[in-house]
This record gives C-alpha cells, sequence and structure tokens, in this order.
C-alpha cells in the first residue's frame, strides 16, 4: 500500500481506514445504523443534493468563525457529538477526544453513556462542557446525573429525546456485538432502574414496559425546574415539536435523527431543518447532526437555519485510526474546509452565511 493510501486528508479516508482498526462488532456499533440503514444514508445524500451559490469579490480583513451561543463565545461552529462508548475506538476513549476538542477549541457534548466518568473528561479541558442526558426512570437518578454534571462545572445539558427504545441494529445483531465490560457506561454504573414487570405470554415489552417509562414533555418541564442550567432536547425532526419544545422554554433544539440509529426512513436532518427553523424562527439557536463530512456541509447548515453542527461518526473514526492526534485532525480538515468554502462563497463571518447561498437540486 502506498503514501497516499495510509495519509488521511478528509474524512471518508479516516472512515475508511477505521473499517481496517475496528473489530466487527464495534465497528457495526460506532458505524452502523438502525435496520437498512437507510436514514442514515438519506442524511449524507441529502447534503450532496444541495448546491452552494457562490458570491464573488467580498474580500477583506477582519474574517472569522466566531460563535456566541447561550451567553459564551465559540472559536467555530463544529461542534462534537454525544457518542456512547467510545474505549470501542481506543483505550484512552472519550479522554482522547476531550484534549483532541480543546487542541481544536471545539466544543464537546459528553455523552451520558461514556466508557469514562464525566468528571475525569471535564477535567481534560475547557471545551468539554456540554452533558448529553438521558432521562431516568427514577426521577431520582436523572437528579443524580444533573447534581454530578453541575458540579463538575458542565454548562448545557443536551436531553436526548428520540429513543425510548432502541432501533432494530441488524447489523450488530449480525456481528454478535456485546458491549464489553471496560467500555461499558460508567456515568450510569449503580443507578436505580424500575426492573421490567412480568408480562403475560404474547405481550409487547415495547409497550408494556419501555413506554410505559418513556420520557414526555412534561419531564422536560419537571427537568427545568430541578436545574438551572440551559436545556437543549436532541432528536426533534417535526416543526409542531421543535415549537412545542420552545413553548416550555428549552434553550435550544438540536435537529437530529440519532444518527439513523433509531428509526429507520425517518427524515434526513438538513431536510428537516428549514421547516422547523421557519417555525420557531430566532427563538431558540438550532443544532443539527446527521452527516455531516465536509466543510461545505457546515456551510449549507447554517445556511438552512443551523447556528452550529456537531459531529459523531467522524470523531469515533479518528479515534480508532490514530487517537487522539487522529480526532484533533478530522476536527482540524472540517474547519479548515469551512473556513475555505466560507472564502469561496464570499462570506466573511457568519452572519455572511445566508439562505440565498443555497439551492437544493431536484432529486
Amino acid at each position: 500500500m502506498d503514501r497516499a493510501e495510509h495519509t488521511p486528508v478528509c474524512v471518508a479516508d479516516y472512515e475508511r481506514l477505521a473499517r481496517g482498526r475496528l473489530d466487527e462488532g464495534a465497528l457495526a456499533y460506532l458505524t452502523g445504523g438502525a435496520a437498512d440503514e437507510i436514514t442514515q444514508r438519506w442524511n449524507r445524500e441529502a447534503f450532496d443534493r444541495i448546491a452552494i451559490i457562490p458570491r464573488v469579490l467580498r474580500g477583506g480583513s477582519g474574517g472569522n468563525t466566531r460563535l456566541e451561543l447561550l451567553g459564551r463565545s465559540y472559536a467555530h461552529p463544529i461542534f462534537v457529538a454525544p457518542t456512547a462508548h467510545q474505549k470501542l475506538a481506543h483505550p484512552h476513549g472519550e479522554l482522547g477526544t476531550a484534549v483532541a476538542a480543546e487542541a481544536q477549541e471545539a466544543c464537546m457534548v459528553l455523552s451520558c453513556q461514556a466508557s469514562l466518568a464525566m468528571e475525569e473528561v471535564a477535567a481534560a479541558g475547557a471545551t468539554c462542557r456540554w452533558f448529553q442526558l438521558y432521562l431516568q426512570p427514577a426521577r431520582e437518578a436523572t437528579v443524580q446525573l444533573v447534581r454530578r454534571a453541575e458540579a463538575a462545572g458542565f454548562q448545557v445539558l443536551v436531553v436526548t429525546i428520540d429513543a425510548p427504545v432502541n432501533g432494530a441494529r441488524n447489523r450488530e445483531q449480525r456481528a454478535g456485538f456485546a458491549m464489553p465490560a471496560e467500555a461499558a457506561a460508567q456515568n450510569l454504573a449503580g443507578l436505580p432502574s424500575p426492573e421490567p414487570p412480568h408480562l403475560h405470554e404474547g405481550a409487547s415489552v415495547v409497550f408494556g414496559h419501555y413506554m410505559g417509562i418513556a420520557p414526555t414533555w412534561d419531564d422536560i418541564a419537571w427537568l427545568k425546574s430541578v436545574t438551572t442550567l440551559p436545556i437543549i432536547v436532541k432528536g426533534i425532526l417535526a416543526p409542531t415539536d421543535a415549537v412545542n419544545a420552545v413553548d416550555i422554554g428549552v434553550a435550544g433544539i438540536a435537529v437530529s435523527n440519532h444518527g439513523g440509529r433509531t428509526l429507520d426512513t425517518a427524515i434526513a436532518t438538513i431536510d428537516a431543518l428549514p421547516a422547523i427553523a421557519a417555525a420557531v424562527g430566532a427563538r431558540v439557536p438550532l443544532l443539527l447532526d446527521g452527516g455531516v463530512r465536509r466543510g461545505t456541509d457546515v456551510l449549507k447548515a447554517l445556511a438552512l437555519g443551523a447556528t452550529a453542527v456537531m459531529v459523531g461518526r467522524p470523531v469515533v473514526c479518528g479515534l480508532a485510526v490514530a487517537g487522539t492526534l487522529g480526532v484533533s485532525h478530522v476536527l482540524r480538515l472540517l474547519r479548515d474546509e469551512f473556513e475555505i468554502a466560507m472564502a469561496l462563497a464570499g462570506c466573511r463571518s457568519l452572519a455572511d452565511i445566508t439562505s440565498d447561498l443555497v439551492v437544493v437540486r431536484a432529486r
């Protein structure tokens, strides 16, 4: 194999190289989707249907990618998405990712299901200050997680709301994947969890158990009452749900389909974004994840209403290939590509990235 095949120059190269670093089970978990993986594919294909209409002769000094969000300043709008069980990719796990995010000034959202304790990861740097939360069946368990996050210095809670049950992960099933002990969710260890009820023969465990303990809008309102941290709800695809969330008083919305890992054939996130942006206007910031693989994707997302994007699979592929250095390189590549895209589209600041920069091509 020659040098060109070894040296990654874009996210796709890291994804290709990761396939040779991970065993079949870890690869299935970290990079796979639900069922036939159609939504996962649509997330990517939807970006490819969007064309950029660049503006020219708009140079000048003072350009930057700086972002003001929820009262804080960020160097750029490329965030690290909450991705669980990162020790599947590399022994350093989330700690390696946090160090890389700090080096690249990228805000990192730590997964509730991280394979390291939140306190240990938070100590790695100031860019890891958002904590992703799954509402627990027992409210006292949720409060315990929130208090730990507050004490560790996390400044924002990102509440994932789109996975009351797991999707049908056929790729993981075919690989016979089982979570190894070293990659288990450390933040959930020891928390109370209601035992599944005894169901009569033929009863549905989905409706007889999981939906009975699934979060509701009332739980989001309750969560707001027990913490002063800003709450972003992650997993919204419908404009009516976005309006509900804003009316309850959330601080932000993450337009997400869980990376295509829950409901297969759900709408691609970039396709859902414009209607949500139209429904909520400028009332709250909008984040987007799913399918972001190029700096041009970041430009397109911001043009269609996103405030920032989050990247997950590219990060764990970088981690699998080269640990902390791999994650750092992935984030640097995306930021460099984004700056190039801005410059070539005639944008010197994020405020210049407007909807007239893009058009959706016919299918």
